[in-house]
């Protein structure tokens, strides 16, 4: 999926003033359902290619889905390469490691397998594989000038959507900042959807990768890259994640709440490829880079503080995703939206406790250093120039104090 949008400036999805010009492609089929992973073997001989890279990581390998995807890809008669060396928060280092294996193992279909880690590693080593070079030769957009292999993703996590991106974000392995690398020809072909998968997700992983997802579906409602498509996706990514990510906190095994947060994570994943992200995630980068701070962690325990920065600005559309979430009553007001969503968020965090501020998140103490340190970083991340309410290191660094 591709945009090129001006701002559209609009209170809603349901009641456009006007519409911006766009341009979307959805170009990944979603394969949906309990017991869809048994259909890998067949997807991927449609997809062509004798020899598979498979792609993963040693967690993946514990829970026997690597194993599984071996023989399912076997029994399909295809060969099969495991790469399991996928570190979180994959870096450019780690993309050089996959790329090379499966250059030695003359590889002419990827499948990705786990969460978004797995996931972006095998997008990057798609990009180096094919095209050459390194990862840093590909941030930005459409730098790719030859084909690329055809890949299919295996979310087992509900969290980033790069499923249903082109994009892959991939650390500079010595600054350890995150690199947005995108190219139409990266997006994958397929991406196989099997609520089952998301089961064996440790709680703390359910929990960070949920909160991860509906900062992207609350982030893309508001940008200023957001379109009538864009919206569309990010509200019913809202609706699912909201509502099923309390159930999972309680019930692990529920099939239908799980499925309900696979599907919204793959439909804020499509709402970020038509407007990006926002503040919360130029914020949050800084926090994984300078302390390791997991990235749903850190993006969570922002967004509230972003959505009441931008209250002024965005009151409308956060009404919007209050009345999604059924969280309106007779006290909601557009005044007062943005804080009942910002609330109703933090509660979330508490829920799955996970930390609410800065200084709960960092093993350091925040003094004037560390918050203008981020903020400089922060202000350089190119998420933050789509937030609704211009963003500069002076933001920034009132941004982080109010959430210390």
């Amino acid at each position: 999926m591709t945009s090129s949008l001006q701002p559209t400036h609009t209170s809603s999805v349901g009641h456009l003033n006007s519409v911006a010009s766009f341009d979307f492609n959805q170009r990944t089929r979603v394969v949906f359902g309990c017991g869809t992973f048994g259909e890998l073997g067949k997807l991927a001989r449609e997809l062509g290619g004798q020899r598979v890279l498979l792609v993963t990581d040693a967690g993946i390998r514990k829970t026997g889905y690597c194993a599984k995807a071996e023989t399912i890809l076997r029994a399909a008669g295809l060969d099969v390469a495991v790469f399991d060396e996928v570190q979180e928060n994959p870096t450019s280092e780690d993309v050089d490691r996959c790329a090379a294996f499966a250059k030695s193992n003359q590889i002419g279909l990827i499948v990705g397998l786990g969460g978004g880690s797995c996931i972006d590693c095998a997008k990057g080593a798609n990009f180096v594989l094919t095209n050459g070079g390194t990862m840093h030769d590909y941030k930005g957009v459409g730098k790719a000038k030859l084909a690329m292999l055809p890949m299919i993703a295996v979310p087992t996590t509900s969290g980033t959507g790069s499923e249903a991106q082109s994009f892959a974000v991939i650390a500079d392995a010595e600054t350890h900042m995150k690199m947005a690398c995108g190219d139409p020809k990266a997006a994958c072909r397929i991406a196989i959807l099997d609520p089952e998968l998301t089961v064996s997700m440790p709680a703390s992983v359910a929990a960070a990768t949920g909160i991860d997802a509906m900062t992207h579906a609350i982030e893309s409602y508001v940008t200023t890259k957001r379109n009538p498509i864009s919206q569309m996706f990010a509200r019913q990514a809202w609706e699912f994640l909201s509502s099923a990510f309390p159930v999972i906190l309680r019930e692990p095994e529920n099939l239908d709440a799980r499925g309900r947060m696979q599907l919204g994570a793959f439909l804020a994943g499509a709402a970020i490829e038509n407007s990006m992200l926002g503040a919360a995630h130029a914020a949050a980068n800084p926090l994984t880079a300078q302390y390791g701070t997991t990235h749903g962690i850190a993006v969570g325990l922002m967004l509230p503080h972003v959505i009441r920065w931008n209250a002024d600005v965005s009151a409308d559309l956060y009404r919007d995703l209050v009345i999604a979430a059924k969280w309106d009553d007779a006290e909601t007001s557009v005044e007062n939206a943005p804080f009942q969503l910002a609330d109703g968020f933090t509660e979330f965090l508490r829920q799955a406790d996970l930390p609410v501020s800065v200084s709960q998140a960092i093993d350091a103490e925040a003094d004037d250093t560390v918050i203008e340190t981020l903020a400089a970083e922060a202000a350089q991340q190119w998420t933050g120039t789509f937030n609704p309410r211009a963003m500069d290191m002076a933001s920034f660094v009132e941004l982080y104090r109010n959430a210390l």
